[in-house]
């Protein structure tokens, strides 16, 4: 007879108590241990130690086994964030929020992908066939040879890929699928751990590219144990601000290509459009740019992206002044205004600071310093930057202004799009040929602000 053991599993970091608690001692969060059994088989053995398993076969890092060709799906921009292409035998997962268009952008990708010869799968465990082609003919991809299915049990799922060979199999959703090796019911840290272990061996040893949806917590943290992230070879995560028809394709982690990269898509009645140039779409549409608006020159992986930050500074109507931040760190802002206070004698003290990023965006690296503390700068003194100027820099709490990464790469971008002038660090002079980019450098952020201040650039 199976003699089992209760366990309880925390639904939220999926930690192992032996016994019932109202908080998780690993996460901290209430109420999320539910209890589970661990059934042991009959006649199981108790590991010995003396027992002796299998040497190992070590091999050397040399090979002449030819790497396989990736696929190419035809969505550009979910290639480029795999690295090129999706890595046969690889195992993909994508996260995001409820009604962003995970599915839409897969039911893409698998469309695209058979019509350039690949064998592609869709299994959902969410949504009927009907529900399936339904949305394939408003996107006007149902004449692909996309093969459909409804499942949720594992066994069925494993049974049939490896009877039927797929290039590439898209699992909706890794929360819905249940093993009957185990007693938890779907969606648990259990299941979904069993099942994406499953899985995922099963694209080691028959070569299928699986790609696996996982639902996103309040938090914007896939669900389920965090093992799942280290098990697959890539994490992407689909991301877009309601209100917003822009969504953002960004790589988190990825064993075959660039980490933070990002691909854009446009959402419309008919499925998702790909962006081919976020730059002009991230960009505001007037002619001249009102106070406290500049342009920053970013990096996105390996794309430069240019996009307006914009920010507003206003007297105080209450006793405690507000700081709002959208798409870029709280944390980091504080910082920059501590620095404008101590560095360059501007007071914030008794205003209001509003800072957003145009286009929904959200940028975390250093190199906006500087395009922030402009924008915050140019609406203290209400004195507009100039049309044609792009602006990025590292700025430290000393205030002096640092030198950021690919700055040529940024300069091209801003040229492409029809800037003249860009306010740079002081490295950045001798990244761009004559007559290309007018580069005004800074070497102290008080010297931004006496230019600024005195219009001069």
């Amino acid at each position: 007879m199976a003699r089992d053991t209760l366990l309880y599993v925390c639904q939220s970091c999926g930690a192992v108590h032996t016994k019932w608690a109202g908080q998780c001692s690993g996460c901290g969060e209430w109420n999320t241990l539910a209890e589970e059994s661990k059934s042991a088989p009959p006649g199981a053995m108790k590991p010995s130690s003396t027992a002796r398993g299998r040497g190992l076969q070590f091999e050397t890092l040399q090979s002449d086994t030819p790497e396989p060709p990736r696929i190419v799906t035809g969505v550009t921009e979910f290639d480029r964030v795999c690295g090129g292409g999706v890595v046969p035998g690889s195992a993909i997962l994508l996260g995001g929020d409820p009604g962003v268009g995970k599915s839409t952008l897969l039911l893409e990708v698998t469309a695209k992908a058979a019509r350039n010869g690949a064998r592609v799968a869709y299994i959902s465990g969410e949504e009927a066939i009907e529900q399936i082609r339904a949305r394939a003919k408003r996107m006007g991809v149902a004449d692909a040879a996309v093969s459909l299915a409804s499942a949720t049990a594992l066994r069925e799922i494993l049974t049939t890929l490896k009877r039927d060979k797929f290039d590439i199999v898209i699992i909706d959703s890794i929360q819905t699928l249940w093993s009957d090796a185990h007693e938890a019911g779907p969606g648990s840290v259990t299941q979904v751990r069993a099942c994406a272990a499953e899985l995922v061996r099963l694209a080691k040893d028959n070569g299928p590219a699986i790609v696996l949806v996982g639902h996103v917590t309040k938090d914007g943290q896939i669900a389920g144990p965090r093992v799942v992230e280290h098990m697959v070879d890539a994490v992407l995560s689909f991301e877009g601000e309601r209100g917003y028809p822009f969504r953002i394709l960004r790589a988190g982690k990825n064993r075959f290509g660039a980490t933070d990269e990002i691909g854009v898509f446009e959402m419309s009645d008919v499925g998702l459009r790909e962006v081919t140039n976020p730059s002009a779409l991230f960009l505001g549409e007037g002619k001249e740019r009102a106070p406290g608006a500049a342009v920053f020159a970013g990096i996105e992986g390996s794309r430069p992206v240019l996009v307006e930050i914009q920010a507003l500074v206003a007297p105080s109507a209450y006793g405690t002044p507000r700081r709002a931040v959208v798409g870029w760190d709280n944390g980091r802002l504080a910082m920059l205004l501590a620095v404008l206070e101590a560095r360059c004698g501007l007071g914030f003290g008794d205003k209001d600071v509003y800072l957003n990023i145009a286009g929904g965006l959200r940028i975390s690296e250093p190199a906006a310093d500087l395009a922030a503390a402009a924008a915050l700068i140019s609406s203290a003194l209400d004195m507009p930057l100039p049309q044609g100027c792009v602006v990025f820099g590292e700025i430290g709490l000393s205030g002096e202004v640092r030198a950021v990464n690919r700055a040529e790469a940024r300069l091209r971008e801003a040229q492409k799009l029809g800037f003249d002038r860009a306010l740079a660090p002081a490295q950045a002079k001798g990244k761009v040929k004559k007559g290309d980019v007018a580069i005004t450098s800074a070497g102290l952020l008080t010297e931004v602000v006496e230019r600024i201040s005195q219009n001069r650039y």
